[in-house]
């Protein structure tokens, strides 16, 4: 039997840094002139069914205000569980999204990713929309990883892809170029139409699958 990898605990300074970016990350967003761009036609019906929220590893800045804006006043009973790296960065952001009310699972494509997927699994058989970046945590930038689509078999939930522009930001100097919006700019958040995956297909159609939803995801903003 396999030993379960657990993710790094929190630390002290982590826990100082976590509030701080609780704080900012309640402020901040507040004074951002945020407006949808509904490509689903979904969100401005107010029919939004459960599902896998997915969007670039460089826009996860603006990515929880944008789910309390747009699809938590439709379905305000449902909670949220997201994929998060098993790294010690990633120990930051949990603790960070446990103060916002959302569930953290800890994994990756290269540490506790099949854990983590399961999990998720059982999130969503909770009733629980999901939320992943598909090129994250480590890239290749703007790169759809298997772990999105596999989500999508597993779970039977459509795949909402998402993204935004905003006006006056800072890009830090990672591998993905992180955006860090400034407060009182301008943001377009745009969701595109749901993409589903069968339970069995074959690998030309996985594939295929995989270049559209990373067509559609470029178009929603990906610069």
């Amino acid at each position: 039997m396999s030993r379960k990898v657990l993710p790094y605990p929190l630390t002290n300074s982590q826990k100082f840094l976590a509030w701080g970016a609780y704080l900012l990350g309640r402020w901040v967003p507040r004074t951002i002139r945020m407006r949808l761009e509904d490509r689903s036609g979904l969100v401005q019906r107010g029919k939004l069914p459960q599902a896998i929220y997915c969007m670039w590893h460089n826009r996860l800045a603006l990515a929880l205000t944008a789910y309390y804006r747009f699809a938590k006043p439709i379905t305000p009973a449902r909670g949220l569980a997201v994929m998060v790296s098993a790294s010690r960065d990633g120990t930051l952001l949990a603790s960070v999204l446990e103060r916002f009310g959302v569930i953290p699972v800890r994994g990756s494509s290269s540490r506790r990713g099949e854990q983590a997927l399961l999990e998720l699994v059982g999130w969503a058989e909770r009733g629980y929309d999901l939320g992943i970046t598909p090129d994250g945590p480590r890239g290749p930038r703007y790169e759809i990883q298997d772990g999105v689509l596999w989500l999508a078999q597993l779970t039977g939930l459509p795949i909402f892809p998402c993204s935004y522009d905003v006006r006056w930001h800072i890009r830090v100097k990672s591998w993905d170029r992180f955006i860090i919006p400034l407060p009182f700019s301008t943001c377009i958040f745009r969701v595109g139409p749901p993409i589903r995956l069968p339970r069995v297909i074959t690998l030309d159609e996985f594939e295929k699958i995989r270049e559209d939803l990373k067509d559609l995801m470029m178009s929603l903003g990906a610069e």
